[in-house]
């Protein structure tokens, strides 16, 4: 799965990578489920950015609380749930980040580790929904996962998708509806990755500082 991200590049260096206009961000080395993760969607003049909820709320929920369990998503069978598969269609976005956590089991202990790419920012493939009640409005997202690659499978046996620039627009791309497609964009990563242990002050979503990131050896 993927639980938490960091996101510490600058507006301009975001601006600089994606060719857009980005609003203001304030950057973190913890963001969990329920935070607001800045986002890539198909816009009417192109891609846009913006901010969604992570957790996803599906229109037609009864519970908003139902994004606490739907921060990921498998994209081997998104097209069989009904969360995900209208919103396979009509919905994708990007979730900006520079590096990830996972957490790597030994025996009763959860040791968490920090996994970057080669490139300063990944796009997590994801997808967004809308949710409203006669008060509220949520726009909300979550983050696809597929089998890891062979580096991720000596941490964990899921990974997040991360997209490579020639696949981003394929993914934002509205006008490509064909599922088979788009469940094919949706690999393990293919590029060089690095892994280092962490603080478990990771584990607490309440820390957020430069000394989550410090490696522990």
């Amino acid at each position: 799965m993927c639980g938490r991200f960091t996101l510490t590049a600058s507006k301009e260096q975001l601006e600089a990578e994606f060719g857009i206009v980005f609003p203001e961000i304030e950057g973190s080395f913890n963001v969990a489920p329920s935070q607001d993760v800045l986002s890539l969607v198909a816009g009417k003049d192109g891609m846009k950015a913006g901010f969604l909820k992570w957790g996803l709320v599906p229109s037609w929920a009864k519970d908003k609380k139902i994004g606490f369990k739907m921060i990921n998503a498998r994209g081997e069978s998104l097209d069989e749930k009904p969360a995900f598969k209208r919103l396979l269609t009509r919905r994708r976005c990007l979730i900006i980040a520079d590096s990830f956590y996972e957490w790597k089991r030994e025996g009763d202990v959860k040791k968490p580790f920090r996994v970057t790419t080669e490139n300063n920012l990944i796009t997590f493939a994801g997808l967004w929904d809308r949710w409203q009640s006669e008060d509220e409005e949520i726009v909300s997202c979550t983050i696809i996962t597929t089998k890891p690659n062979s580096f991720m499978g000596q941490i964990h046996d899921r990974m997040p998708v991360i997209l490579g620039e020639g696949n981003r627009d394929a993914w934002l791309d509205p006008s490509i509806q064909d599922h088979q497609l788009l469940k094919g964009i949706l690999l393990p990563y293919e590029h060089k990755m690095s892994a280092y242990e962490v603080s478990t002050q990771v584990n607490n979503p309440k820390n957020n500082s430069e000394e989550l990131i410090a490696s522990l050896n």
